[in-house]
Formats: structure tokens, sequence, C-alpha cells
């Protein structure tokens, strides 16, 4: 499985192509136009390379404007092991993609994870200086920049809107949220502000307790699930507070996967 992160959040022919590449092995798609960013979970190597080709001709960072930060057009392109995959077979995965990013596409390509490479986060702060491409180019283009390409376990993109528009307070409540489970940036979102998590560990940090900590810190006007969500973290949330949390059993990876076939 593959959440692909692409710069792209505004434009129906733009988000219309990158969906029909990847064609039946499309589970979900996930569009912000403030963020200017969506997110389109896929099955297989093919589909991530089919998103990936359009990605990269159709989204221009230089007309690119978002709340989210971002190192490319592509932006992340995480393998995630699911069902018999192993996550030494997801890196495996990881490595051919970021030679076939760098060599057919030309675009620079930074490979994440936990096998000795660095953090996403590690990556937004030092890709090019000090930490150079693993393939394709040793500058990024102002067109297409680069791409993080991962391998990891499952998490949850999460998003908790605050009632009031209060930029410091969302980042500083972003900061009090990190742990090695829980990642968290305070963005101001339109006239909002959110506090944007990933949800490392799920199954010691999920949703819920994402809520119980932000609201315990302020009034929260709305959470957003970004994406899909594994069954046994929804399994493990009260029912009567699916939604309240933007939680629906139709969200899941394992329902996606049973109506894909």
């Amino acid at each position: 499985m593959c959440p692909i992160n692409v710069s792209e959040g505004r434009s129906p022919a733009v988000l219309e192509a990158l969906a029909a590449a990847a064609g039946h092995d499309l589970l979900d798609v996930h569009t912000d136009a403030d963020h200017h960013r969506s997110v389109l979970t896929v099955v297989g190597e093919k589909a991530a390379r089919a998103v990936a080709g359009v990605a990269v001709e159709r989204i221009d960072l230089r007309r690119h404007r978002g709340a989210h930060p971002r190192l490319g057009a592509l932006d992340v392109v995480p393998f995630v092991p699911w069902g018999d995959t192993s996550l030494e077979e997801a890196r495996q995965a990881r490595d051919r993609f970021v030679r076939w990013l760098g060599e057919v596409l030309g675009v620079p390509a930074f490979a994440y994870g936990e096998d000795g490479r660095p953090t996403l986060p590690e990556l937004r702060r030092r890709a090019f200086s000090p930490l150079r491409p693993d393939a394709g180019p040793a500058q990024a283009t102002t067109r297409s920049g680069a791409t993080a390409v991962g391998a990891r376990g499952p998490l949850v993109a999460y998003n908790l809107w605050l009632a009031q528009a209060d930029l410091a307070l969302a980042r500083s409540i972003a900061r009090t949220l990190r742990t090695p489970a829980v990642r968290a940036l305070g963005l101001a979102v339109g006239d909002q502000v959110q506090v944007s998590c990933n949800l490392v560990e799920p199954a010691e940090v999920g949703p819920a307790a994402a809520y119980e900590a932000v609201a315990a810190l302020a009034p929260v006007a709305r959470a957003e699930l970004v994406g899909l969500v594994p069954a046994a973290v929804l399994d493990a949330v009260d029912r009567r507070r699916w939604a309240e949390l933007d939680l629906d059993a139709d969200r899941t990876v394992e329902a996606r996967l049973a109506r894909r076939g």
C-alpha cells in the first residue's frame, strides 16, 4: 500500500488525471485546497509509478502556495507493508522506486525509514544540505522539487482544528504533543488554525487520544481524518465517538481493499 502525497489540492483536472493514472488500484483520494495537497492511497508499485509520472508532468511548484510544508510536486511516497507483505519488502519497493524516480523521471529522490535512513522530518529539514539525494540530480528543480520515498508501518494522518484562530497556540500545542508516537505541526489554514498530526504509533496513540490531548489544552472545533485508517485502530475507538472523531467503517484500508476486490 502507498499513500502518495502530492502538492496539488485545487485543480480538478489534475486531480482527475492523478486518480485516473492509478485506475483500479486507487483506494482513496483526500484533498485539501488550503494545504494545496492531496493524498492518493494506491496499491502496488505500478500504480505508484503511474501517479508519480502524472504528478511530475502536471504539477508546477513555481505556482504553488499552500499551508503544508513540501519538498516537491511529488512530495512523499511511503511504501507501507500490508497483509502478507513484510517491512523488508516495502524497503525493497522503496529502493526500486528511488532509483526509477531519479533515473527515469529525473527527480532528486531521498530514501527515509527506520533502517539507518533519516526520518521524514529530518529530510524536510536537511534535504540537500547536508543530505544528498539517493538518486537523481544533485539539486532540486524549481518546477518539481524533490521527493521523499519511505518504507514504514501504518500511521494515521489526523488534523484537529481549533475553535480559536490562534496560530501561536496551535504551534505550542503541537510542540507539547510531539513524542516518538506523534509528530505534530501547528498550521494556519485559511482563516483557521489546526494541529496537524501524524500518529506514527496509532495502536499507542490513536485518534481519540490525540483529540483528547489537544482538547485538554484548547477547545477543538472539529477533527479530520486524512486518508484511511487501519480497521484495528478504528475498532479501538468507542463507536459512539466515531462521528465526533471523523471516523467511519467505510474509511478503513480493509473496507477499501474489499471493495477493490
